[in-house]
């Protein structure tokens, strides 16, 4: 037996525990017949790849959005809506889910949009020899039926009622199969989508796009032209914002808020966020090994402090593995800061005179700030803490290069995560499962439970809700106790833009969303 679901601007799926959720309607886009002005954004990295089955930022996949569309995507609050299909079909076991395509759509390159398409892009995310980092998100696919041109059976190893809402993450927009036969490893320089900006270049801290004035999923773009810009430093990005250089800046810096709060020139948008922040220790390497030192990490840091100095108040206490706002949270409690405590810990571990090591992490200014208060706070119980801001290339680089965990150099990470299905699995799959060590994953602490691995393989044999929460609620407990992580906070989305500008947000996740950007 198998169930219908037409998806004419919904949103569907409140949360991913659901197979079925009540859709909720959304408005339609607005649209205009001709675009108008030039948008210019200002970012804190470097993009790494316009390849988003191969970008593990959440940069690179959200300005990949506005180049590609998956079969779904989310609007501003997180809620699936059709793009490239128009309805589907799900089976009784959720293994088996039909796919009806929208016809007359093409890919940048002029090439038709069509299922063979969607099998193509489907099977090569999903094929391990293609190395793509985000494999994992299509592991459960087995392979791909084409039924028609405009139709398509997605074939499952396993139930999997998150499905729907993976195959909305940026990673899973679909690429122009003939751009990726001419371009081969180099398409994520070179991408061909269908969505409403078409890529014109991309110099090493600048990306230009322009308007598709073909586009047929939603209405057409409404500014002429799209420029990201890196620009790490959080001053520089206010600036230009303050004399109108960028229309756009993100994130916002906490401490500038007040005073941008008062220029009638500049709007703050802020917003809550799925964004979990911590700071990952490899338990491959002495001393995280031993629970008790990374417990004595834990006590060591004052978080609302952290939340203070480094975001100026805008963020919350992380008090589970996962944020609150992805399906299937459960609370943990909290670590308090106890110097006494972490003393006790180092001492009973054998190093009553701390240690010395380093922390790595990207090169913007709220980063960097944030794993400079982590060296002041470390220092209190005699840990040295060497702090090494990173390019994002570079960093990437740095801790995908390992093959194994003994290649490994990394000791600590400063780690910011949001699932981009919703999902719990995107949370904690990816960071706590042994199956996501680098460079397959995220698992950047070489984190290993097999009670953990359990739990996250069970929630992935179901689509039934209660199932899929006893596993995770599992899960985040022992995870929690473990603790591979330093736990910090959850983000808020924190932005400013001009005040001519609509249309242009953060969704949760912290993906960009800038499809309906337009001047006022």
């Amino acid at each position: 037996m198998s169930r219908r679901l037409e998806l004419p601007r919904r949103g569907l799926f409140a949360g991913a525990a659901a197979l079925i959720a009540a859709p909720a309607i959304i408005g339609a886009r607005a649209s205009a017949a001709v675009p108008s002005s030039d948008l210019v954004v200002a970012a804190p990295d470097n993009l790494v790849t316009l390849d988003p089955a191969d970008a593990n930022d959440t940069l690179s996949q959200g300005v990949s959005r506005l180049i590609l569309e998956g079969l779904f995507g989310f609007d501003q609050d997180m809620k699936v809506i059709p793009k490239l299909a128009e309805n589907f079909t799900v089976n009784a076991t959720a293994t088996e889910f039909t796919f009806t395509l929208r016809q007359g759509v093409a890919f940048h390159d002029g090439t038709p949009f069509d299922a063979e398409a969607v099998r193509f892009n489907l099977e090569r995310v999903a094929n391990p020899d293609n190395h793509l980092k985000r494999q994992s998100l299509l592991a459960p696919l087995d392979h791909v039926e084409v039924l028609g041109r405009y139709t398509v059976k997605a074939l499952l190893k396993q139930p999997f009622g998150a499905f729907i809402p993976t195959l909305a993450h940026p990673s899973l927009a679909l690429g122009s199969p003939a751009a990726v036969a001419k371009y081969g490893k180099e398409i994520g320089r070179n991408p061909a989508g269908t969505g409403p900006f078409v890529f014109t270049g991309w110099t090493p801290d600048t990306l230009k796009l322009r308007a598709n004035p073909n586009y047929r999923v939603g209405g057409l773009p409404r500014v002429n032209s799209i420029t990201i810009r890196s620009v790490p430093e959080n001053g520089s990005r206010v600036a230009m914002l303050r004399t109108g250089e960028a229309h756009y800046v993100f994130p916002m810096p906490p401490e500038m808020v007040q005073s941008a709060r008062n220029d009638p020139k500049i709007t703050i948008v802020d917003l809550p966020s799925i964004i979990g922040r911590g700071a990952s220790m490899n338990l491959m390497k002495p001393p995280f090994g031993d629970l008790r030192v990374r417990q004595a990490l834990n006590y060591a840091v004052d978080k609302e402090a952290y939340i203070k100095v480094v975001f100026s108040g805008h963020g919350d206490q992380l008090d589970s593995p996962m944020p609150p706002k992805l399906a299937f949270y459960r609370r943990q409690g909290r670590w308090p800061v106890d110097l006494a405590k972490a003393r006790q810990l180092l001492a009973e571990a054998g190093l009553a005179g701390g240690f010395e090591t380093e922390i790595i992490g990207t090169n913007n200014t709220v980063n960097t700030r944030g794993m400079e208060f982590l060296q002041q706070q470390f220092a209190q119980v005699g840990v040295k803490l060497e702090v090494n801001p990173l390019e994002a290339g570079v960093l990437a680089a740095k801790v995908f290069s390992a093959a194994t965990p003994e290649e490994a150099t990394v000791r600590m990470e400063t780690v910011g995560w949001s699932s981009s299905t919703g999902d719990a699995d995107w949370c904690l799959r990816p960071l706590f499962a042994k199956a996501a060590w680098p460079p397959k994953m995220f698992n950047i602490a070489y984190y290993e439970n097999p009670e953990v691995d359990r739990d996250l393989a069970a929630a992935l044999q179901t689509a039934d809700p209660e199932m899929r929460a006893g596993a995770y609620a599992d899960a985040q407990a022992r995870i929690w106790q473990d603790c591979p992580w330093v736990w910090l906070t959850v983000d808020h989305i924190l932005d400013a833009r001009a005040a001519n500008l609509a249309g242009a947000w953060r969704i949760p996740d912290g993906t960009l969303l800038l499809e309906d950007a337009h001047f006022i």
